[in-house]
């Protein structure tokens, strides 16, 4: 007898059962690295099949390729190939690839595993409860549950206003907040990025400069403002242009239109999306903003932050940038990057580039040309988490917390308490490769020297993309055969030194889960 196919709803269910699984047995670290380890490779399988606009001419090493697919699905925007290199199917790729691993639509991710999570706890307290559930012998009460369709609202209320008093209502207050928090998530990010591609789309049509630049570089109009309002907004500071923004340093209505993006995108983005919830809090009342607000540490979103906490944020996020604009225009205003620029120009361009050290990497100057106490200030925002702060937070959900705290230490794994701190991890990832590249570094100082290949490394870790570029007239024994590229430093490096660099990125991704390492260390 012919096998009956699968339907709909089976796809549906072993879909289901697939993340279930992986929610429940599965450390999120290991999720989330197979995550991103995936989609590289996917990526460069992409990136691979379609073809250059410079075929026959040039095509980029395998290498190369894949290294381009990490950087764009780790957000990193390190690149060791001319962007115009790529055509416009491998672009839309390469767009693909920051959605997919920009950090808002993996928060999103990791909430629906979350969701999951929350419905196994659900199920396990309805066991030993008292509500009756007719149904949950198949499972039909629990799908009610998911669904928001239970009339529940009286034990939500009862959890806002007492979330530690009962269990029950607890976890059932935690699941529909957390169900609503991926709707706002998820419109949030699909706002921006239309509202966003939109305004770069009118621009260019409107602005005949702008306009001519992608026409002269055969650049599709609605890729270009798709893939850079994506880029922008997740973070990555990939640019479809050789020159990245350096191209656009005079239209300084498209650099406007790019900062709040990179702002909501990344440092500003739990401020936001606090704001956000609030507001819907107050136009709707529905409770379950009310418990996210409350509750902010309870509903495990990692970009949640209580009331005092998320303005400390926001205030430091500012306060960074008003020290670096100060700064910048201070050393750099009559400088060679800045030349043949007006007042405004000078204005608006610096202030992109100060916004950009965390953690976009776009760029309207030559790095190279600044002084090195602004390279060495940049190099120390890249470092710099999205969220740091320097005001002491302590309020009542962080006393709460505190002997869970204390429970989950006495529980940490030998791995966690001999592992390295971040800083360490940098500074050996820079030693080793200077190892790989000694005789680039003995040839050629004035390029390959410590500081270019360590801000290069901090860029890679930070997920920032800056580079310091290599420069032909640099060399100390000129090579007659030397072209200026615009890709960056790295792409002059050994295939040793970029495969480290790719490990870098992923770190810098996955940096989060090593935000404690390196505590058995102790310096007496």
């Amino acid at each position: 007898m012919p096998t009956k196919p699968l339907s709909s709803s089976s796809h549906q269910g072993l879909f289901s059962s697939f993340f279930k699984i992986l929610s429940l047995k599965v450390k999120p670290f290991w999720v989330e690295l197979g995550y991103f380890i995936i989609f590289s490779f996917l990526g460069f399988l992409a990136l691979n099949v379609t073809k250059p606009r410079t075929l026959p001419s040039f095509r980029p090493h395998n290498l190369d390729v894949f290294f381009t697919s990490v950087s764009a699905t780790t957000v990193s925007s390190m690149s060791t190939v001319e962007m115009e290199v790529f055509s416009n199917a491998q672009l839309v790729f390469m767009t693909i690839l920051m959605f997919l691993g920009g950090e808002a639509f993996t928060s999103f991710l990791r909430l629906q595993l979350m969701k999951l999570k929350l419905v196994k706890k659900q199920s396990v307290l309805q066991n030993n409860d008292a509500f009756d559930y007719s149904n949950s012998s198949n499972g039909e009460g629990l799908h009610n549950l998911e669904l928001g369709t239970v009339g529940l609202d009286n034990k939500l209320e009862h959890a806002v206003i007492n979330p530690m008093e009962d269990s029950h209502h607890e976890a059932i207050a935690k699941l529909k907040s957390i169900r609503l928090l991926t709707y706002v998530v998820l419109g949030y990010v699909l706002v921006v990025i239309l509202l966003g591609s939109s305004l770069v789309s009118i621009y260019i049509t409107l602005i005949p400069s702008a306009k001519q630049i992608l026409n002269e570089k055969g650049l599709n109009l609605h890729t270009f403002s798709i893939f850079t309002t994506v880029s922008t907004f997740a973070n990555c500071g990939f640019v479809p242009t050789n020159e990245n923004m350096m191209v656009f340093k005079q239209n300084s209505g498209l650099l406007l239109i790019l900062i709040p993006q990179i702002l909501l995108g990344n440092t500003l983005y739990a401020p936001s999306l606090r704001f956000v919830i609030c507001f819907l809090w107050k136009f709707t009342k529905r409770q379950e903003f009310e418990y996210i607000l409350k509750n902010s540490k309870r509903v495990g979103y990692s970009h949640i932050f209580p009331r005092f906490e998320t303005i400390t944020i926001a205030i430091t996020v500012l306060a960074f940038i008003l020290v670096q604009f100060v700064a910048f225009c201070s050393l750099e205003w009559n400088s060679e990057a800045t030349a043949g620029l007006s007042t405004y120009q000078k204005l608006v361009g610096s202030l992109f580039e100060v916004v950009n050290t965390r953690h976009t990497g776009q760029s309207v100057f030559d790095i190279s040309t600044f002084t090195p106490a602004i390279i060495v200030l940049f190099a120390l925002m890249m470092y710099l988490s999205s969220y740091t702060t320097f005001w002491p937070v302590d309020n009542h959900e962080e006393r709460l917390k505190t002997k869970e705290k204390i429970n989950r230490r006495k529980r940490r794994s030998l791995v966690k308490y001999i592992s390295f701190s971040q800083p360490s991890c940098l500074v050996i990832f820079t030693i080793l490769i200077c190892v790989a590249e000694k005789d680039k570094m003995k040839n050629d100082p004035l390029n390959f020297n410590v500081l270019n290949i360590a801000f290069e490394v901090i860029s890679a870790y930070g997920t920032v993309g800056m580079s310091m570029g290599y420069s032909c007239a640099r060399q100390m024994k000129p090579d007659g055969h030397c072209k200026d590229k615009t890709y960056g430093f790295a792409g002059k490096w050994s295939n040793t030194g970029k495969f480290l660099l790719i490990i870098v990125m992923f770190f810098g991704r996955m940096k989060k889960y090593n935000q404690r390492g390196g505590k058995a260390w102790k310096v007496l």
